[in-house]
C-alpha cells in the first residue's frame, strides 16, 4: 500500500513542466545524505482514487505532470496510479491532453525495460528518474551524478539528465 507523506507543486524536478510531487512513504532505499529521510518512515494517507482525485483537482489548469516521488517499496502500485492518472484525467489547458506522469526512484534499475534506446510503449510514464542518492557523486544538478532522469519520446526513452546541468541566469 502506498502512502502520500506530503506532496508539493513544483517547478524544478521535470523540466518545462508544473509538476504535482507526491512524497511516498517507506521507502526501502536508505541513501545516506537523503534530502528526505522521514519517507523511510511509514507515514501519511493512504494513496487512493479520492485522495488522488481532490489533489488533482485542486491544482487543475496549473499542473501539467504528476509525480510518483519513491514508492520503490512497490512498483507495481505505483505503475497501477500512474495509469490511473493516464486513464482519468486531463489538464485544464486542453481537453484532449493527458496530465503526463512521472517517477522519481531511488533504484539503480526500474523493473521494467528503460534506458537510451529502449523502450515500452505500454508504461504510462512520460519521465522516470533512476539512481540512488549518492552525497559524494551530488544529485541531477551536478554533472557528476549517477541519477539520470529520462524521457518518453515516442515508445524510446531518452536521456536528459544533461539539461539539469545548465546554469541560469540565477545561477551566475
Amino acid at each position: 500500500m502506498l502512502k502520500v507523506a506530503s506532496f508539493d507543486i513544483v517547478f524544478q524536478e521535470i523540466p518545462g513542466e508544473v509538476t504535482l510531487a507526491l512524497n511516498l512513504s517507506n521507502c526501502p532505499c536508505h541513501c545516506p545524505g537523503c534530502h528526505s529521510p522521514h519517507l523511510a518512515e511509514d507515514i501519511g494517507e493512504e494513496l487512493n482514487e479520492e485522495l488522488l482525485d481532490d489533489l488533482i483537482g485542486r491544482y487543475r489548469g496549473l499542473i501539467t505532470c504528476v509525480a510518483f516521488m519513491g514508492g520503490d517499496a512497490a512498483p507495481d502500485e505505483v505503475l497501477r496510479w500512474a495509469e490511473y492518472v493516464k486513464s482519468q484525467h486531463l489538464t485544464a489547458r486542453s481537453d484532449l491532453q493527458q496530465l503526463k506522469t512521472a517517477w522519481y526512484s531511488g533504484r539503480q534499475q526500474a523493473p521494467f525495460p528503460l534506458g537510451e534506446g529502449r523502450g515500452d510503449a505500454s508504461l504510462p510514464f512520460d519521465y522516470v528518474k533512476l539512481g540512488p542518492y549518492i552525497e559524494s557523486l551530488g544529485g541531477l544538478k551536478s554533472p557528476t551524478t549517477n541519477q539520470r532522469l529520462y524521457k518518453r519520446v515516442g515508445d524510446q526513452w531518452q536521456d536528459i539528465t544533461s539539461v539539469f546541468w545548465k546554469k541560469s541566469v540565477f545561477d551566475q
